[in-house]
């Protein structure tokens, strides 16, 4: 009994890293994750949460290179709460567009780059004045990043860029 399932999951492990994953023209990807700094500046005693964010691709086109552009949504939400209790909420609605590099020839891996168009949007609630918006502004940003996929559909993911946060990681879901 133990043989047989030590057997399994080796099976499991050696086919879910046999698999070429690279991205491709039809390929859907949904990235959930978390991720530390920012493009909001703040200064003064000050507490904040990680930034959550999700992302939606589809590969469009086959591009010489060779590589796949894909386009998608962002959408990322981060808070900060001072000493004396104002809260400032940032949240970033995007539209972005990547290329996706198929040249490595490395099973699992798809590494990307590419440019964001997003309405990022400020809210402030504080002890002395109302609450409202502030510097509410379209606002273009570049990233890369990079997927390694541990089976056909799940995978994780981490990007370097400016928005909601400047390092993301997490989860990456193919449809």
């Amino acid at each position: 009994m133990k043989k047989s399932f030590f057997y399994v999951v080796i099976a499991f492990f050696l086919t879910s890293f046999a698999i070429g994953q690279e991205f491709n023209q039809g390929t859907s990807v949904v990235n959930v994750g978390f991720g530390l700094g920012g493009s909001f500046n703040t200064v003064g005693s000050l507490s904040q949460k990680p930034s959550i964010s999700a992302s939606y691709e589809y590969g469009m086109w086959d591009v010489p290179g060779p590589g796949v552009v894909s386009l998608g949504g962002y959408l990322g939400h981060k808070s900060y709460r001072f000493d004396n209790n104002d809260k400032w909420n940032y949240t970033i609605l995007g539209v972005r567009g990547a290329y996706h590099y198929n040249g490595l020839e490395i099973d699992n891996l798809d590494v990307y780059g590419g440019v964001m168009l997003a309405y990022n949007m400020l809210s402030y609630d504080n002890t002395y004045y109302a609450a409202g918006t502030y510097g509410n502004e379209l606002a273009i940003s570049a990233f890369v990043g990079g997927r390694w996929y541990f089976t056909e559909n799940f995978g994780a993911f981490t990007e370097l860029g400016f928005g909601v946060a400047n390092v993301s990681i997490g989860v990456a879901l193919r449809l």
